[in-house]
């Protein structure tokens, strides 16, 4: 029997949970999700491989659990940041950076890391809930701002930071492609503040 390092069994499993996903985490930003193992994330804990199966039922199980202790940590900085902003329009802005820095701090090469070692139409389609999930603010800014068509406005600015986020991929400093994009969405942004009669002052 594992020696017990915390006050309780129930705390000691929950340790050793929460290191197992971190150490999967790990993994994946390391090996990439096409050498991602069970092997690997147990020797980065300490346990035998037959050990991670008190905690999680299977590879793809553990891939599963690591989607939804991830996207509530993403989905939080995201919406976090917005909401410190005093205007939709700025709420925009805030959504673009907030991404960007995501992909900066290398949190979209995990996202990437998990697709990929979850191929199949299952993670596919949870992948797709997640994103919608996470870009449910940024059309409610667009909304809220009145643009004509949030749900297609939220695309084009999504298409944008996503080219922005390829850059920094590609070795491009977060504050540059951060500039860039502000360049892009400022003028529309602006305008859309003043149909508004809003005197709000965008950072530049």
């Amino acid at each position: 029997m594992p020696r017990i390092t915390a006050a309780t069994l129930a705390d000691h499993q929950a340790n050793q949970r929460r290191a197992v996903l971190d150490a999967a985490k790990e993994v994946l930003t390391e090996v990439g999700g096409d050498a991602f193992s069970l092997s690997r994330v147990a020797a980065r804990v300490g346990l035998a491989r037959s050990s991670l199966y008190q905690y999680f039922d299977s590879r793809q199980d553990l891939l599963d659990a690591l989607v939804e202790d991830l996207f509530p940590h993403w989905s939080h900085l995201v919406t976090g940041a917005m909401a410190r902003e005093t205007s939709p329009a700025l709420r925009v802005l805030a959504y673009a950076n907030a991404n960007l820095r995501l992909v900066a701090d290398g949190e979209h090469a995990v996202a990437g890391a998990l697709a990929a070692a979850s191929p199949g139409a299952d993670f596919a389609e949870r992948s797709r809930e997640m994103h919608e999930r996470l870009a449910a603010p940024l059309t409610e800014a667009l909304k809220v701002l009145g643009v004509p068509d949030p749900l297609a406005t939220a695309e084009l600015v999504n298409a944008v930071v996503h080219k922005a986020s390829r850059m920094i991929e590609s070795g491009t400093a977060f504050e540059d492609a951060s500039a860039r994009v502000e360049e892009i969405l400022h003028p529309f942004l602006m305008d859309q503040e003043g149909r508004r009669g809003s005197r709000v002052r965008l950072p530049r």
